[in-house]
Protein backbone atom coordinates (compact mmCIF):
# COMPACT_ATOMS: atom_id res chain seq x y z
CA UNK A 1 0.00 0.00 0.00
CA UNK A 2 1.67 3.23 -0.96
CA UNK A 3 1.19 6.67 0.95
CA UNK A 4 2.40 8.42 -2.37
CA UNK A 5 -0.31 7.69 -5.78
CA UNK A 6 1.33 5.52 -8.32
CA UNK A 7 0.83 7.20 -11.89
CA UNK A 8 -1.52 3.84 -12.85
CA UNK A 9 -5.16 4.13 -13.09
CA UNK A 10 -7.21 4.58 -9.98
CA UNK A 11 -10.52 2.58 -10.76
CA UNK A 12 -12.83 0.48 -8.56
CA UNK A 13 -13.41 1.22 -5.27
CA UNK A 14 -10.81 3.44 -3.61
CA UNK A 15 -9.54 4.65 -0.25
CA UNK A 16 -8.10 7.82 0.26
CA UNK A 17 -7.17 8.83 4.04
CA UNK A 18 -5.48 12.67 4.24
CA UNK A 19 -3.15 13.94 6.99
CA UNK A 20 0.38 14.94 7.92
CA UNK A 21 -0.35 13.16 11.41
CA UNK A 22 -0.94 9.95 9.98
CA UNK A 23 1.96 9.86 7.87
CA UNK A 24 3.79 10.80 10.87
CA UNK A 25 2.78 8.63 13.83
CA UNK A 26 0.74 10.69 15.84
CA UNK A 27 -2.53 9.46 14.78
CA UNK A 28 -2.82 5.43 13.49
CA UNK A 29 -5.32 5.16 10.39
CA UNK A 30 -8.65 2.89 11.31
CA UNK A 31 -10.43 3.87 8.08
CA UNK A 32 -9.11 1.09 5.71
CA UNK A 33 -10.00 -1.77 8.31
CA UNK A 34 -13.62 -0.13 8.41
CA UNK A 35 -13.74 0.21 4.83
CA UNK A 36 -12.37 -2.87 4.27
CA UNK A 37 -14.86 -4.75 7.19
CA UNK A 38 -17.92 -3.37 5.59
CA UNK A 39 -17.33 -4.00 2.13
CA UNK A 40 -16.68 -7.45 2.52
CA UNK A 41 -20.31 -8.95 3.61
CA UNK A 42 -20.84 -7.68 -0.07
CA UNK A 43 -18.26 -9.67 -1.80
CA UNK A 44 -16.00 -6.50 -2.49
CA UNK A 45 -12.59 -5.08 -1.41
CA UNK A 46 -10.93 -2.10 -2.04
CA UNK A 47 -9.01 -1.60 -5.46
CA UNK A 48 -6.38 0.47 -4.52
CA UNK A 49 -5.48 2.78 -0.82
CA UNK A 50 -3.42 5.77 -0.56
CA UNK A 51 -2.49 7.71 2.21
CA UNK A 52 -1.58 11.32 1.12
CA UNK A 53 -0.36 14.20 3.37
CA UNK A 54 -1.62 17.79 3.34
CA UNK A 55 -0.60 19.17 0.20
CA UNK A 56 -2.97 20.70 -2.04
CA UNK A 57 -1.32 19.81 -5.48
CA UNK A 58 -1.04 16.19 -4.07
CA UNK A 59 -4.84 16.00 -2.87
CA UNK A 60 -6.03 17.86 -6.22
CA UNK A 61 -3.83 15.41 -8.59
CA UNK A 62 -5.01 12.31 -7.23
CA UNK A 63 -8.63 13.36 -7.07
CA UNK A 64 -8.70 14.70 -10.16
CA UNK A 65 -7.78 10.98 -11.29
CA UNK A 66 -9.73 9.01 -9.49
CA UNK A 67 -12.80 11.16 -11.24
CA UNK A 68 -11.05 10.60 -14.77
CA UNK A 69 -11.16 7.18 -14.34
CA UNK A 70 -14.77 7.07 -12.76
CA UNK A 71 -13.91 5.58 -9.34
CA UNK A 72 -15.48 5.46 -6.21
CA UNK A 73 -13.48 6.64 -3.61
CA UNK A 74 -13.92 6.91 0.52
CA UNK A 75 -12.01 9.91 1.32
CA UNK A 76 -11.03 10.71 5.37
CA UNK A 77 -10.33 13.74 6.70
CA UNK A 78 -9.22 17.37 5.80
CA UNK A 79 -12.73 18.91 6.14
CA UNK A 80 -12.96 20.93 9.35
CA UNK A 81 -11.99 24.53 9.21
CA UNK A 82 -8.56 25.06 10.05
CA UNK A 83 -5.54 26.31 7.53
CA UNK A 84 -4.73 22.41 7.34
CA UNK A 85 -7.90 21.51 6.22
CA UNK A 86 -7.02 21.34 2.65
CA UNK A 87 -9.56 18.59 1.50
CA UNK A 88 -13.02 21.01 0.63
CA UNK A 89 -10.93 23.55 -1.28
CA UNK A 90 -8.97 20.62 -3.27
CA UNK A 91 -12.26 18.74 -4.32
CA UNK A 92 -13.76 22.15 -5.59
CA UNK A 93 -10.55 22.09 -7.89
CA UNK A 94 -10.13 18.77 -9.04
CA UNK A 95 -14.29 18.93 -9.45
CA UNK A 96 -14.18 21.91 -11.52
CA UNK A 97 -16.78 23.41 -9.23
CA UNK A 98 -16.34 26.81 -7.26
CA UNK A 99 -16.56 26.46 -3.45
CA UNK A 100 -20.03 27.95 -2.28
CA UNK A 101 -21.74 28.18 1.11
CA UNK A 102 -24.38 25.18 1.01
CA UNK A 103 -27.11 26.83 2.72
CA UNK A 104 -28.10 23.04 4.70
CA UNK A 105 -24.78 22.48 5.72
CA UNK A 106 -24.63 26.05 7.18
CA UNK A 107 -27.79 25.57 8.78
CA UNK A 108 -27.20 22.80 10.68
CA UNK A 109 -23.96 24.04 11.68
CA UNK A 110 -25.79 27.46 12.71
CA UNK A 111 -28.53 25.29 14.45
CA UNK A 112 -25.34 23.16 16.62
CA UNK A 113 -23.24 26.07 17.02
CA UNK A 114 -25.60 28.95 17.98
CA UNK A 115 -22.78 32.30 18.07
CA UNK A 116 -20.06 30.19 17.94
CA UNK A 117 -20.40 28.90 14.85
CA UNK A 118 -18.86 32.59 13.22
CA UNK A 119 -16.85 33.33 11.85
CA UNK A 120 -14.75 30.01 11.59
CA UNK A 121 -16.60 27.16 12.12
CA UNK A 122 -19.48 28.25 9.46
CA UNK A 123 -16.26 27.75 7.08
CA UNK A 124 -16.82 24.06 7.17
CA UNK A 125 -20.42 24.57 4.85
CA UNK A 126 -18.21 26.19 2.39
CA UNK A 127 -18.34 22.94 -0.13
CA UNK A 128 -17.75 22.10 -4.04
CA UNK A 129 -20.96 23.63 -6.05
CA UNK A 130 -23.85 20.59 -6.07
CA UNK A 131 -22.24 18.47 -3.38
CA UNK A 132 -24.86 16.44 -1.76
CA UNK A 133 -24.39 16.16 1.97
CA UNK A 134 -23.93 13.28 4.22
CA UNK A 135 -25.36 13.42 7.92
CA UNK A 136 -23.06 13.70 11.02
CA UNK A 137 -24.83 11.99 14.03
CA UNK A 138 -22.48 12.75 15.87
CA UNK A 139 -22.39 16.50 16.16
CA UNK A 140 -24.21 17.35 13.14
CA UNK A 141 -21.21 18.57 10.91
CA UNK A 142 -21.93 16.89 8.02
CA UNK A 143 -20.18 15.83 5.24
CA UNK A 144 -20.38 15.67 1.26
CA UNK A 145 -20.12 13.66 -1.54
CA UNK A 146 -19.46 14.47 -5.22
CA UNK A 147 -19.57 12.18 -8.43
CA UNK A 148 -19.51 9.33 -5.68
CA UNK A 149 -16.76 10.66 -3.79
CA UNK A 150 -17.73 11.00 -0.53
CA UNK A 151 -16.28 13.31 2.06
CA UNK A 152 -15.71 12.71 5.80
CA UNK A 153 -13.77 13.50 8.64
CA UNK A 154 -11.13 12.10 10.14
CA UNK A 155 -12.07 11.25 13.24
CA UNK A 156 -13.32 7.45 13.33
CA UNK A 157 -16.03 8.23 15.45
CA UNK A 158 -17.83 10.26 13.33
CA UNK A 159 -16.63 9.17 9.80
CA UNK A 160 -17.27 5.38 10.65
CA UNK A 161 -21.00 5.62 11.35
CA UNK A 162 -21.58 8.26 8.17
CA UNK A 163 -19.99 5.61 6.01
CA UNK A 164 -22.35 2.95 7.19
CA UNK A 165 -24.85 5.88 6.15
CA UNK A 166 -23.46 5.84 2.82
CA UNK A 167 -23.70 2.33 2.16
CA UNK A 168 -27.21 2.47 3.60
CA UNK A 169 -28.66 5.09 0.97
CA UNK A 170 -26.70 6.49 -1.67
CA UNK A 171 -24.44 3.45 -2.38
CA UNK A 172 -26.95 0.45 -1.13
CA UNK A 173 -27.06 -1.13 -4.25
CA UNK A 174 -23.48 -1.77 -4.59
CA UNK A 175 -21.72 -5.40 -4.41
CA UNK A 176 -23.75 -8.81 -4.39
CA UNK A 177 -26.30 -9.45 -1.65
CA UNK A 178 -25.84 -13.36 -2.59
CA UNK A 179 -22.21 -13.12 -1.82
CA UNK A 180 -20.84 -15.45 0.99
CA UNK A 181 -17.73 -16.28 2.09
CA UNK A 182 -17.00 -19.57 4.44
CA UNK A 183 -13.74 -21.43 5.74
CA UNK A 184 -12.93 -23.87 7.58
CA UNK A 185 -10.33 -24.69 10.39
CA UNK A 186 -7.35 -27.40 10.63
CA UNK A 187 -4.50 -27.77 13.46
CA UNK A 188 -1.10 -29.13 11.92
CA UNK A 189 -2.04 -29.47 7.96
CA UNK A 190 0.77 -27.63 6.30
CA UNK A 191 -0.73 -26.24 3.19
CA UNK A 192 1.73 -28.36 0.69
CA UNK A 193 -0.11 -31.39 2.16
CA UNK A 194 -3.56 -29.66 0.84
CA UNK A 195 -2.42 -28.21 -2.89
CA UNK A 196 -4.14 -31.10 -4.89
CA UNK A 197 -6.80 -30.42 -3.05
CA UNK A 198 -6.81 -27.05 -3.88
CA UNK A 199 -6.00 -27.06 -7.34
CA UNK A 200 -8.95 -29.38 -7.59
CA UNK A 201 -10.94 -26.72 -6.29
CA UNK A 202 -9.75 -23.83 -8.41
CA UNK A 203 -10.03 -26.06 -11.35
CA UNK A 204 -14.18 -27.36 -10.97
CA UNK A 205 -15.12 -24.37 -9.90
CA UNK A 206 -13.92 -21.25 -11.59
CA UNK A 207 -16.38 -18.74 -10.12
CA UNK A 208 -15.26 -19.38 -6.91
CA UNK A 209 -12.44 -18.03 -4.62
CA UNK A 210 -10.48 -20.22 -2.87
CA UNK A 211 -7.97 -18.89 -0.20
CA UNK A 212 -5.60 -20.57 2.49
CA UNK A 213 -4.42 -18.61 5.21
CA UNK A 214 -1.72 -20.05 7.65
CA UNK A 215 -1.78 -18.91 11.34
CA UNK A 216 1.23 -19.30 13.14
CA UNK A 217 0.57 -18.58 17.13
CA UNK A 218 -0.01 -19.84 20.74
CA UNK A 219 2.37 -22.37 19.63
CA UNK A 220 -0.21 -23.98 17.62
CA UNK A 221 -0.03 -23.92 13.53
CA UNK A 222 -3.55 -23.43 12.00
CA UNK A 223 -4.72 -22.96 8.51
CA UNK A 224 -7.93 -21.68 7.25
CA UNK A 225 -9.07 -22.62 3.92
CA UNK A 226 -11.86 -21.29 2.55
CA UNK A 227 -14.17 -20.06 -0.07
CA UNK A 228 -15.58 -16.65 -1.71
CA UNK A 229 -18.50 -16.20 -4.58
CA UNK A 230 -22.37 -17.15 -4.46
CA UNK A 231 -23.49 -18.22 -1.46
CA UNK A 232 -25.71 -21.45 -2.60
CA UNK A 233 -22.35 -23.01 -4.26
CA UNK A 234 -19.86 -21.87 -1.88
CA UNK A 235 -22.11 -23.66 1.17
CA UNK A 236 -22.31 -26.90 -1.14
CA UNK A 237 -18.58 -26.72 -2.55
CA UNK A 238 -17.70 -26.21 1.35
CA UNK A 239 -19.97 -29.19 2.70
CA UNK A 240 -18.48 -31.57 0.61
CA UNK A 241 -14.76 -30.26 1.05
CA UNK A 242 -15.66 -30.37 5.06
CA UNK A 243 -16.11 -33.97 3.60
CA UNK A 244 -12.88 -34.77 1.51
CA UNK A 245 -10.71 -33.56 4.44
CA UNK A 246 -12.83 -36.10 7.43
CA UNK A 247 -11.71 -38.66 4.74
CA UNK A 248 -8.64 -38.17 4.89
CA UNK A 249 -8.26 -38.11 8.48
CA UNK A 250 -8.00 -34.66 9.33
CA UNK A 251 -9.80 -32.90 12.23
CA UNK A 252 -12.03 -30.25 10.83
CA UNK A 253 -13.52 -27.29 12.72
CA UNK A 254 -15.58 -25.00 11.70
CA UNK A 255 -14.44 -22.40 13.55
CA UNK A 256 -11.16 -21.25 14.72
CA UNK A 257 -10.51 -23.87 17.23
CA UNK A 258 -9.71 -22.49 20.88
CA UNK A 259 -5.95 -23.28 22.46
CA UNK A 260 -5.63 -26.81 24.42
Amino acid sequence: MSTQPEKGPLAGIGVLVIGDEILSGRRRDRHLQAVIDRLAPRGLVPAWAQFLPDREETIVDLLQRSRRDGATVFCFGGIGATPDDLTRACAASAFERPLVRHPDAAELIEDKFGEAARPTRIRMADLPEGAALIPNAYNRVPGFSVERHFFMPGFPEMAHAMLDWILEHPLAELGDADYAERSLWLEDTPESELVDLMEELAAGYPHLRLFSLPVLGDGRRLLELGLKGHRGEVDRVVDWLAEELAGRGLAVFAERPEPG
